[in-house]
């Protein structure tokens, strides 16, 4: 199988180095990868959110199926263009990736699927945004509708910040709008569902961590850290996984499908474990990031087939998904200023003596060569990804590693999974 991957970032190369693990791979492209991506593929120059430059590609290289990775592809329309030219994607349609473009739209299809979710408000003025911030209350939520590359999301108990330094600069926007909503109390989970267009399959659920700082502190980001599995969902909510694929996910699949838009990929259901039930944070249409580096470094079924059958539409026949019964913790190492303005050019170091840490492996994200040395390019520049018999072992593992990588002004979260390893998530409980 010769496959072509879509993406620049460590989820991309978290996807790479499991599609090249799999002997059903005999090549695999990526557009346009990163420099670790091109240790494991062949990278090619192009914008993978251009369908007719995807389309081009996929032809010419032979392409078996095309794995798109970040979202923007997805909105651009690349996998209705794939679609037409007869190359198997794995990936949503434009149609179906509005479940991740708009945040109002992702609310309208949870109401008619019956979706447990926050009450929300859509608003287009800050007037409306006045009215909302008053109804719900503090601690204020504000979501951008549009894409945010998981920075567009704001909870804080300062009103200020909410109406004026968030939900005013998204209005601005052209078409500007914003979702406040309800806040969610209770840990969150994150559940990839695959899907084939009317079966799914759920992944092994994580955990990320928003916040750059430690304990939970500073604005948000793309995800500074993931772990994965989650013993104490399996010991204080067993089951939850089946729930939440009876109660979200294969409802909001049907009712794509009823709407017309098939949905065909991920679909990523971010949850809130309340105390009155689990409820959806949000949905993505993709493998988010960071957790994707740790659910698939514990994936011991093949990759390419699982994608391939959900391409097209095979998903019912497979037989159940095998897992590492071992724990991944995913460190991330983000550039000076990020996310405000992340620092770019600085050179990275270490990564192999990182790598020389048992059960770790480094994934790049924000990276470029120049002149034959490897420096930043971008806001989170690494993925530090460990695998150990325990959640203890994992943390120790990649601690070790983060800590030989060597970024000037880098930053990283220092309690990536700490509290899970010390038994302190607790699932609230459920009233009613």
């Amino acid at each position: 199988m010769r496959v072509l991957l879509l993406g620049a970032g460590a989820r991309e190369h978290a996807l790479a180095r499991s599609l090249t693990s799999d002997p059903q791979v005999d090549d695999l492209l990526a557009l346009p990868g990163n420099p670790g991506i091109a240790e494991l593929a062949v990278c090619l120059a192009g914008d993978p959110a251009d369908p007719a430059t995807v389309v081009r590609t996929a032809t010419e290289q032979h392409v078996d199926l095309v794995v798109v990775g970040p979202e923007a592809p997805l909105v651009a329309g690349v996998a209705d263009a794939l679609a037409t030219a007869g190359v198997p994607c794995f990936g949503p349609t434009a149609a179906a990736a509005r479940l991740e473009a708009s945040k109002a739209f992702a609310k309208e299809v949870m109401a008619a699927a019956g979706v447990p979710t926050a009450a929300a408000h859509v608003c287009a003025t800050q007037a409306e945004v006045e009215t909302a911030l008053g109804a719900t209350g503090a601690p204020y939520v504000v979501k951008e509708d549009g894409l945010a590359a998981g920075k567009g999301v704001v909870v804080t108990d300062d009103l200020d910040a909410a109406r004026r330094r968030h939900a005013a600069a998204c209005l601005a926007r052209p078409g500007g709008r914003v979702v406040v909503e309800d806040f969610l109390d209770g840990p969150e989970v994150s559940l990839f569902c695959l899907a084939d267009g009317s079966s799914v399959v759920p992944l092994a659920p994580a955990q990320d961590f928003k916040r750059l700082g430690d304990g939970d502190t500073g604005p948000n980001t793309g995800g500074m850290g993931a772990y994965s599995p989650l013993r104490w969902l399996d010991e204080q909510r067993p089951g939850l996984v089946a729930e939440v694929v009876e109660t979200v996910a294969l409802p909001t699949v049907q009712e794509m499908a009823r709407r017309g838009s098939p949905f065909t990929g991920v679909l990523y259901v971010g949850l809130a474990l309340t105390s009155a039930g689990p409820r959806v944070i949000e949905f993505n249409a993709r493998f988010g990031d960071p957790e994707t580096q740790s659910v698939l470094a514990r994936l011991r079924t093949p990759l390419a087939g699982i994608l391939l059958a959900a391409a097209q539409g095979r998903l019912a026949d497979l037989p159940p998904l095998e897992w590492s019964p071992e724990s991944s913790v995913t460190v991330v190492v983000a550039a000076d200023g990020y996310p405000a303005s992340p620092r770019t050019g600085d050179e990275v170091t270490g990564l192999a003596d990182a790598a020389q840490v048992d059960g770790v492996h480094v994934l790049q994200a924000g990276t470029a060569l120049r002149e034959g040395r490897l420096v930043s390019a971008g806001g989170r520049v690494l993925s530090v990804v460990s695998v150990g018999p325990d959640l203890a072992a994992a943390r120790a593992r990649a601690y070790a590693a983060v800590h030989r990588v060597h970024l000037a002004g880098s930053q990283a979260r220092e309690d990536v999974a700490r509290a899970a390893e010390q038994g302190e998530v607790l699932v609230p409980t459920t009233k009613g």
